[in-house]
């Protein structure tokens, strides 16, 4: 199961959603006199109700391909964690597969394989979510696997010590022997003084040894309520037929109090300026800078979206264009946004050649950054940047998981999914004057992080691998064709609820 943990690749280790990525290859133009103002991106038909105990259902229908894909997005991420209890939602993410009512253990993962589609689930810090693609016929068995987990998922000591196992081989794998990736996680520790924000969602593996059966089964029951969660369906359905099963297999989950609100605040200072990480397994030295930017979907969030793109997305973009190809001073250079409700981060990785000064880069970087905030975009700039923006939201919209996927999240986060057909202009009405504006008050300026990864002394040798207990001796074979069974009674639904 995938995570949206990093892997290895720096890109990843600012935890940015990628889903949102694609809608923001590039925006907008100041040349009203001779650049295109409007474009047909097609207008994506949504429809939407609120089952009786919350469950908010988001609908798009598309006959164009014999597919369809199922989201639910949970309100629940890194943010909602306490102090002491960090790492349950991405625990979660692994335990929600671990078996339910009428689901055995690790069934889900052979149900959807067998029907022909695929499946995953991710973490962030704001949200977990879990998806799946099917062919058409298949939306039944959808809805009901990821009723059954809602309504009743196995909670066990046995399920929660094996998935607390699995997330730290996890992180033995993918953090612990990884270059570069356990000091990148200082970034949001350096970035925020919010304890909400600035802890990973990975989490710390004393606090998920110090987890009980009993704190799992209160998170279970307090985050992954109906009432706290979005379920989307996006491709070819009929609309009466899929109301009625989301009614049949949602309807009689109880619903839970609501959740404890969330306190993201965050102070303009960064926790941090200035760290050095030593790293026994980089083969050179790295560097990190980070801003702390507004929130996403405010306008200082737009225009700064734009300036990423600028700085370092893809070949053509200024700080690619100037230390590759330029000034080849670097082996790899890579930025993203961690989009957030709350406070944001922007984050820029580098790994210089073994024969370049890293001071020299970022001044160079800190260069370009602060032409950009005294000159702003060119007009060529916004021109390419507008159409490959318009480029990337038809792209985008032919994917259903995608279409699944941004629907749940604005309907999550803003109680809108219909910001899917008109987010975009927020975006194409941002001027080049704005960015220059954003990038003067938010990067140009000393308020950063700098993290440096410095391979460590041979004196500090990694530790062996600790020996790891073999896995479940027997491999369960592919169950039969699945039909969706009628849920139980409203006393059954009360008696197996954790």
């Amino acid at each position: 199961m995938l995570t949206e943990a990093l892997r290895g690749k720096l890109l990843l280790l600012v935890q940015y959603n990628s889903n949102v990525q694609a809608n923001r290859a590039a925006r907008f133009s100041d040349r009203a006199s001779t650049v295109q103002k409007t474009f047909p991106v097609p207008v994506t038909p949504i429809e939407q109700f609120t089952l009786d105990n919350g469950l908010r259902v988001v609908l798009n229908e598309d006959h164009s391909v014999p597919v369809v894909s199922i989201a639910v997005y949970y309100d629940v991420g890194s943010r909602n964690e306490r102090e002491g209890r960090t790492g349950f939602a991405h625990l979660f993410e692994h335990m929600m597969f671990q078996g339910s009512e009428n689901v055995p253990k690790a069934a889900h993962f052979q149900y959807i394989s067998n029907a022909g589609g695929t499946m995953n689930g991710t973490t962030s810090s704001e949200r977990t979510n879990y998806f799946e693609t099917l062919p058409a016929n298949q939306l039944p068995l959808a809805l009901w696997l990821e009723s059954d987990r809602m309504r009743s998922l196995s909670v066990t000591q046995e399920n929660l010590d094996n998935q607390r196992e699995a997330v730290k081989e996890e992180k033995r794998l993918r953090y612990d022997n990884q270059p570069y990736v356990n000091g990148f996680l200082r970034l949001f520790e350096m970035s925020f003084k919010n304890q909400a924000n600035a802890h990973s969602t990975i989490g710390s593996m004393e606090d998920l040894d110090a987890a009980t059966v009993e704190d799992i089964r209160e998170f279970f029951r307090i985050y992954y309520a109906p009432n706290n969660a979005v379920l989307s369906i996006a491709g070819d359905f009929d609309r009466e037929v899929t109301e009625g099963l989301v009614r049949k297999y949602f309807a009689t989950i109880p619903r839970q109090p609501k959740p404890p609100p969330v306190d993201v605040d965050e102070p303009y200072e960064v926790a941090q300026k200035h760290d050095t990480f030593l790293d026994k397994l980089a083969p050179v030295p790295a560097f990190a800078l980070g801003w702390k930017i507004r929130p996403r979907r405010t306008p200082e969030f737009f225009a700064l979206s734009l300036a990423s793109n600028l700085l370092f997305e893809g070949e053509s973009a200024r700080l690619y264009q100037k230390l590759v190809k330029g000034e080849e001073s670097v082996v790899q250079i890579q930025g993203g946004i961690d989009e957030r409700r709350g406070p944001s981060g922007l984050f820029i990785v580098v790994i210089p050649k073994p024969d370049c000064d890293g001071a020299q880069i970022r001044e160079s970087i800190l260069k370009e950054i602060n032409d950009l905030a005294s000159a702003g975009p060119s007009a060529e700039e916004m021109e390419k940047l507008r159409n490959n923006l318009f480029n990337g939201a038809v792209r985008s919209r032919q994917s259903s998981i995608f279409r699944a996927q941004q629907l749940a999240e604005f309907a999550l986060y803003d109680n809108d999914p219909g910001l899917f057909n008109t987010d975009l202009q927020n975006y194409l009405e941002v001027t080049a004057a704005q960015i220059r504006d954003a990038v003067a008050r938010y990067l140009a300026t000393d308020n950063r992080v700098l993290l440096e990864i410095v391979p460590a002394p041979p004196e500090v040798a990694a530790a062996p691998a600790a020996p790891q207990t073999s896995g479940e001796p027997k491999q369960p074979t592919a169950p039969p064709p699945q039909v969706p069974p009628a849920p139980s009674s409203p006393v059954a639904v009360q008696e197996s609820k954790l």
